[in-house]
């Protein structure tokens, strides 16, 4: 199948010149979590305003379910949902009057109930919006998203004031809809969130993308940890060659020993054999892959120091 989202060369330029978005192209397929990341004022917001259609492009395309989402947006809105970072609900309408009052402008909307429901919402559907928590609020925004069944859904910080639990609970929500079909386009600040969720990502860093492609790659591109603690009697020297080990680098902090390595079973084993061989305890030990936040600090270190 096509994809569902296509973008080439997409520029957005402000009015006194500033270049927000700068020649981006990636695309996502039917029924993906897309995760666009990136500092803030990376350009996220602005693209994906271009993506629902509220603003045209400076230059380049950009199709949504094969349309173009400014000109032929009576095409495209109807099959997507947005939930932007604020809803501006008004105050005095409940949660239930708010969701009625969207349906009533949506086509072919799902009961109410039954939108309340996902979120979890239904014991507050008769609270005015204005007594709501933020994370309440939130849930509200997705209720309001979902309620055209959208074969496209754009989550912009979905989970933003929401505690532990609600974040969890959205989490399983968005993996039910990407399951059933539903193709997402993903911001947040929350990388553990995206790293959770997406299968893909772009990361933008001042208008462009500094790296993209599968979560898992990303990650890989980065060395993972080994930490220990050196037995008693035993100095950094006692242990296997390093180098022969597959660690590029480390670090010694009283006893502690750090590691890094792109071979993380291959150093793993190594050391490990040694201690069994050596008959000895290796206290505090903590193998860890990187993570995404380190590859996404890593990669804005790096496209800063390069300016």
């Amino acid at each position: 199948m096509a994809d569902v989202i296509e973008v080439e060369e997409l520029r957005r330029t402000y009015a006194g010149g500033f270049e927000a978005v700068c020649g981006i192209s990636f695309s996502v397929a039917p029924g993906e979590l897309f995760a666009l990341l990136g500092t803030n004022g990376a350009g996220k917001t602005s693209t994906v305003e271009l993506l629902e259609g509220l603003a045209a492009p400076s230059a380049g395309t950009v199709r949504v379910l094969g349309h173009d989402p400014y000109t032929e947006r009576a095409s495209v809105r109807p099959r997507t949902g947005v939930m932007l970072q604020e809803g501006g609900f008004p105050s005095e309408l409940t949660v239930a009057e708010t969701a009625r009052m969207w349906a009533g402008c949506t086509t072919g909307a799902r009961p109410v109930g039954e939108a309340l429901e996902l979120v979890g919402l239904t014991r507050r559907a008769d609270v005015r919006v204005k007594q709501l928590s933020g994370g309440e609020k939130r849930r509200l925004d997705l209720a309001l998203a979902l309620l055209a069944r959208p074969e496209v859904l754009f989550l912009d910080e979905p989970t933003t004031g929401l505690d532990a639990e609600g974040r969890h609970d959205t989490w399983e929500l968005v993996r039910d809809l990407r399951d059933s079909g539903t193709t997402v386009l993903l911001t947040t600040h929350y990388l553990e969130e995206a790293e959770a969720l997406a299968e893909r990502l772009a990361i933008l860093h001042e208008g462009r993308i500094a790296a993209a492609g599968r979560v898992d790659e990303v990650v890989a591109a980065q060395p993972s940890h080994i930490s220990f603690e050196l037995p008693d009697g035993y100095h950094l020297g006692d242990l296997p060659p390093l180098a022969r080990l597959g660690v590029s680098s480390h670090e010694c902090e009283g006893r502690t020993v750090r590691l890094k390595t792109t071979e993380l079973q291959h150093a793993a084993t190594g050391l490990l054999l040694w201690a069994r061989d050596s008959r000895v305890e290796l206290r505090g030990l903590d193998v860890r892959s990187a993570s995404l936040e380190e590859a996404f600090l890593h990669i804005a270190r790096e496209q800063e120091s390069s300016r």
